[in-house]
């Protein structure tokens, strides 16, 4: 008996040793605060395909993940059904160390390789601009959800000003790491982060100089060169990408359709209170300009899944177009619309002249309002 409980120890250690010296392995240890499930939902790419796995976490949202990898993977930690998510860079043998607060998913930090570590020192050094920026967004995704007569237009227009501001502010502290760091791959994820969803292909093509030849040899920088060259032919001063949709009566609309005129393109959700007062707004631009020389166009983002039915949109008095296709949509590609509601303003000769326009600036930026 002595003898057999030895060599079950024995194995144990064994497997013990075993298990240290898997150069495929990659473990996550972790402890997240304010999990409202019992569980995270963690998704990769493996072999082309999105992989999904679900941890458990413990009553202290600690969690211990497993898995095996031959390369850099990209793992994302989707929190509270979605409602946040931490990324986390992992390369075979490593073990890594996640900690934070699902509601302020922008300072959760990863230790454990030199990207991790990067990324982590750059919330550190932003931790006040990011903490601001956090309570921004829950704020406003709370009023978002009561959707009621009771918020208040004002205080939720000041809190998008702020938001931007800090989103501004952001992306100067990105551009200096980045230059700092022109060799580094986490250099390459600030970009990614930072840049990605920005109106300006400029400022995203000058991130990009700075890197270094070795890193912008890698698969990851030639998609974001790639991306770069999509989104200049959708700025403004370029001519606008050729569209064709179709009209909640079905009837084809193509771009073509809308040469001569101005054209305001705006890009919104069934659901929302900023879609619903963006429409507003248009409505009362919509009678001060001429409408032989200004037309205007609405696609619905997403009546795939929520339908355009509200009363709102009866009294629309121009083209309305429930893109099936969502998100999916070519429109919405080639145009690089990253949310909603986003209005762009196409000149008589097919130009974009302005993009994210405000709905309450389109009479002026048009000057060719009619009297009332």
């Amino acid at each position: 008996m002595v003898r057999f409980c030895k060599i079950v120890v024995c194995l144990i250690l064994l497997c013990s040793v075993i298990s240290c010296k898997d150069k495929e392995g990659v473990i996550i240890r972790g402890e997240i605060s304010n999990l409202k499930n019992p569980s995270i939902l963690v998704t990769w790419i493996s072999a082309d395909t999105l992989a999904i796995d679900t941890v458990d976490v413990d009553i202290k949202g600690k969690f211990n993940y497993r898995n095996r990898i031959d390369t850099l993977t990209t793992f994302t930690l989707y929190l509270n059904n979605y409602e946040s998510a931490a990324v986390v860079f992992a390369d075979k043998g490593q073990i890594l160390k996640v900690k934070g607060d699902a509601l302020l998913p922008d300072l959760i930090e990863v230790h454990g390789n030199e990207i991790n570590n990067d990324l982590t020192l750059f919330k550190q050094e932003n931790r006040e601009l990011l903490t601001q920026r956090g309570q921004l967004l829950f704020n406003l995704s709370m009023e978002s959800q009561s959707d009621t007569a009771n918020n208040k237009s004002m205080t939720r227009h000041d809190e998008i000003a702020k938001l931007q501001l800090l989103d501004h502010e952001l992306i100067l502290q990105a551009e200096e790491f980045i230059k700092k760091n022109p060799g580094q791959f986490s250099s390459l994820v600030m970009i990614n982060n930072f840049f990605m969803n920005s109106d300006n292909p400029q400022a995203l093509e000058r991130v990009l100089d700075y890197m270094d030849e070795d890193v912008t040899n890698t698969r990851f920088a030639s998609r974001l060169k790639s991306y770069s060259e999509k989104i200049k032919r959708s700025a403004e001063g370029e001519q606008i990408p050729y569209f064709m949709l179709k009209d909640k009566d079905e009837k084809d609309i193509y771009s073509h359709n809308f040469n001569g005129k101005y054209l305001v393109l705006s890009f919104v959700s069934t659901a929302g209170i900023e879609s619903r007062e963006t429409i507003d707004l248009l409505k009362e631009a919509y009678q001060k300009v001429d409408k032989d020389s200004v037309e205007f166009l609405t696609v619905y983002i997403d009546s795939d899944i929520y339908p355009v039915e509200y009363m709102e949109n009866d009294s629309i008095p121009w083209k309305v177009v429930p893109e099936k296709r969502g998100w999916g949509s070519d429109i919405v590609d080639s145009y690089n619309v990253q949310y909603v509601p986003f209005n762009i303003l196409i000149d008589p000769a097919g130009h974009i002249k302005v993009r994210n326009i405000p709905a309450q600036g389109v009479v002026k930026a048009i000057g060719n309002s009619t009297e009332d």
